[in-house]
């Protein structure tokens, strides 16, 4: 018969439950537990965030920065803080921070907004499935009403169709305010569905997710269309500042840049970029965000260009990064801090922390994009010379 992991219907976040809980692995494993029992906050303040809680897992911490940021809602410099476990990250990361410090500033710009819950309707025949697109957009604000009904920060601003033989694929498009949105879209949506099953008998079943909302992984609906915040992030680099701090030239990048795009619509990559998930997961890690929505937010398209003038133009188009300052897991008393630091925590902040997030990926593109050159005269390449500096915890 397995063994059962300890639980307690009337409390599951007690220090006694706890303990159990740790006595039990003691018991059935091989581990022993010093570290992961110890943590400085209240476990009831993890309710709804975790079940069979026995400890935290403690990950190193770094700050980077200042990062200068001329945005619509971040604008200033800002330390951003970087929980991760690779060595010399925050190094590169500090390093391009400077570079666009002395450019003047790396400019971000929110273009879009949306999260979604994606439905598939069903019906006997295509024709059906035809005619109920019709009937979805002549009843959007009746629809619309009743998705609203169950949220006060929610609002529901488009529904996107594609039919498909007999099928309709929907996406929910939801503004949800400084939340992630998708527990709030997943109820709204399904408020809306129960309606329209009772407004439309030809329908004969739905799934109240189909997938078109690709939630958690890439997808080309999500690169034209975006889920969470588009937001671009673009900077000129004098010439000169380029040389002294990255040792490389603009038109030494730009040569750089053509080959590796080529190489991510050869390999049928999800961006043409460097290293995006870096950044955004030690970001997300130490702020509280769902993980996991690094695989939309990975996703993005970079371009740049030598100007008339010999200096380096770069931007990155980030169409699906989803992070929220309230609710999940930002309250947390340790993800709290981090995004304090930032001045991000609370209502009202979603905007400015997607815009330190794209101005924090744009500079860990130009340090990583640059160290990847071979000196001619030294023959000496600095991303393996940085990592056998500063990563070699063996």
């Amino acid at each position: 018969m397995s063994k059962k992991i300890p639980r307690s219907n009337e409390n599951d976040y007690s220090a006694d439950i706890i303990a159990q809980r740790q006595a039990f692995i003691e018991e059935n494993t091989p581990a022993k537990l010093n570290h992961t029992r110890q943590f400085s906050f209240d476990p009831q303040d993890m309710s709804g965030n975790i079940e069979n809680i026995f400890g935290v897992a403690q990950v190193p911490i770094g700050l980077a920065g200042p990062l200068l940021v001329n945005g619509e809602h971040a604008k200033g410099e800002f330390f951003v803080p970087m929980a991760t476990v690779e060595g010399t990250m925050l190094a590169s990361y500090n390093r391009g921070m400077k570079v666009i410090r002395e450019s003047g500033g790396v400019t971000t710009t929110v273009s879009g907004e949306a999260m979604q819950r994606a439905p598939t309707f069903v019906f006997p025949s295509a024709r059906e499935a035809r005619d109920f697109c019709n009937w979805l957009k002549e009843r959007f604000e009746q629809i619309k009403a009743v998705a609203e009904s169950t949220t006060s920060i929610g609002k529901l601003n488009e529904i996107e169709q594609y039919h498909a033989h007999n099928m309709v694929f929907t996406r929910f498009d939801y503004s949800t305010g400084d939340a992630a949105g998708q527990n709030m879209t997943s109820r709204a949506t399904f408020a809306a569905c129960e309606w329209i099953v009772k407004e439309h008998p030809p329908l004969s079943h739905y799934l109240l997710s189909g997938s078109f909302d690709t939630e958690k992984r890439t997808s080309s609906v999500n690169l034209l269309k975006g889920r969470g915040k588009r937001v671009t992030a673009e900077i000129t680099i004098p010439r000169e500042v380029m040389i002294r701090n990255l040792r490389i030239s603009p038109h030494q990048m730009h040569y750089g840049q053509g080959i590796s795009t080529l190489a991510a619509l050869l390999t049928n990559s999800s961006n043409n970029a460097a290293h995006p998930a870096n950044g955004l997961a030690a970001l997300y890690l130490a702020t509280g965000q769902d993980i996991a929505n690094i695989g939309e937010s990975n996703q993005c398209t970079t371009y740049n260009k030598v100007t008339r003038d010999g200096d380096y133009y770069f931007s990155i188009t980030m169409p699906a990064l989803i992070m929220a300052t309230y609710g999940g897991g930002t309250a947390l008393p340790t993800q709290r801090e981090c995004l304090e630091i930032m001045d991000c925590f609370g209502k009202g902040k979603a905007m400015k922390l997607a815009e330190i997030a794209a101005g924090l990926v744009l500079a860990g593109e130009l340090s990583l994009g640059a160290a990847t050159k071979v000196d001619k005269v030294t023959r000496k390449n600095e991303w393996v010379d940085a990592h056998e500096r500063l990563g070699r915890n063996r």
